[in-house]
């Protein structure tokens, strides 16, 4: 475990890393394609969809955050103290959910390489997988970690902020869908594929995780670790929120978005011919930062099967980097794929979340800590809207894989 020492500067790098590590696992090709078509189906209306999930995220993500870190116990081993066996169905799940994102996400850095350099997109992700692995097998892998997805979360956020200026949407109109929109049941779907790409699966324990790696644990720590959950929470949301922007001054422009890869014409239209460039960077940038936070992530649920994948954690994440790139040259076109795997880790947020509020009153799970009322009922009514969002999106669900 990385030692961790509480000076402002390794706090401050401690913070940042947990905030984007969260934040660039949301923020991947998943991110970006499911936001480009909800915005083309729903336009100014998804902005209630958006809002609406980031109030879910917090009650999803704070609760997890500080009964985790205050337990000093990976999400799996809280789930099976709760009820035994329930800790490895989670991680079973996450695990499963994270491979599908990442074997998009690999597809999605094929493809930025492709739009930047143009190389074929098979080779593009080889290079991607590679570059990932290099970073976990430096020496301070979760140091040059923190500071990769820092960086790129950071360029990531300033290109797409002016790409929307550029695209001029109507703000005014994206405000008022924001509260009223046209028809609510209908967004549905949306939502809870969006809360699963931004806080379902592994994205939820990502941060979390990271910190309990860093010893950054106990009740003493809570103050921090809810600032970082909270200010990774609103990072993402505003990235969320740009994006939607740009894509809705696109549509409502009169602009029909590719079918094959609907947010590059995003930033065609924005800034022409080197836009697609632009937008290849940025595919790039998601796509190895989210490969990044799904690998390490999912790794770490199945530290607690057996001590081997503790010892070699390491070269448990080059493994599932090398298989997801593996199985991406057979798999073909990820859009569906991403869209269904943000729907399929939004479903099992209810598990999960339920599994850590009841732990928050074990005594034997966090000790004489007292989780706070309002955090568990806000931790609840998450759970019940994710349960019945859940219940209406899975037929159409099924319909993406097998209509």
């Amino acid at each position: 475990m990385e030692q961790y020492n509480n000076n402002t500067l390794n706090r401050r790098r401690l913070m940042l890393g947990a905030i984007f590590l969260m934040v660039t696992s949301a923020v991947g090709p998943a991110f970006l394609t499911q936001t480009a078509v909800f915005t083309e189906q729903f336009a100014a209306s998804f902005a209630f969809a958006i809002i609406l999930s980031v109030i879910i995220d917090i009650g999803a993500q704070l609760n997890i955050w500080r009964v985790l870190t205050v337990a000093n116990k990976r999400g799996q081993d809280v789930g099976n103290m709760v009820l035994p066996g329930l800790g490895s169905l989670i991680a079973i799940l996450i695990v499963i959910g994270g491979l599908a994102f990442n074997i998009g996400n690999i597809a999605g850095a094929g493809m930025g390489f492709n739009a930047l350099l143009g190389l074929d997109t098979r080779i593009g992700a080889i290079i991607a997988g590679v570059l990932a692995i290099i970073i976990f097998s430096s020496r301070n892998g979760t140091k040059v970690m923190d500071v990769v997805t820092q960086l790129l979360g950071i360029t990531l956020l300033v290109i797409i902020g002016i790409v929307m200026i550029k695209v001029q949407p109507p703000y005014q109109e994206a405000a008022t869908k924001m509260i009223i929109p046209d028809d609510p049941m209908s967004l549905v779907m949306p939502i809870i594929t969006i809360v699963g790409g931004s806080v379902g699966g592994y994205i939820t324990f990502a941060g979390a995780h990271r910190l309990i790696e860093a010893g950054v644990t106990g009740e003493e720590n809570l103050d921090f670790v809810s600032k970082s959950a909270n200010i990774g929470i609103i990072t993402a949301g505003i990235m969320r929120f740009l994006l939607f922007l740009a894509a809705l001054g696109v549509i409502t422009a009169g602009v029909t978005l590719s079918k094959d890869n609907p947010p590059a014409t995003i930033f065609e239209y924005a800034l022409g011919d080197v836009g697609l460039r632009i937008f290849g960077l940025v595919l790039l940038i998601a796509a190895i930062t989210s490969v990044i936070g799904a690998a390490y992530t999912s790794a770490s649920f199945l530290r607690s099967f057996h001590p081997i994948f503790d010892r070699y954690n390491n070269i448990v994440i080059i493994g599932f980097i090398i298989f997801s790139t593996i199985v991406f040259a057979f798999i073909g076109k990820p859009v569906v794929l991403l869209i269904v795997a943000g729907a399929f880790n939004g479903m099992i947020i209810p598990i999960i979340l339920t599994a850590i509020l009841i732990g928050s009153r074990k005594k034997s799970i966090v000790g004489d800590y007292h989780h706070p009322t309002w955090m568990i009922v806000f931790g609840y009514v998450a759970v019940i809207i994710t349960l019945l969002a859940s219940f209406i999106s899975i037929r159409e669900v099924i319909s993406m894989l097998f209509g």
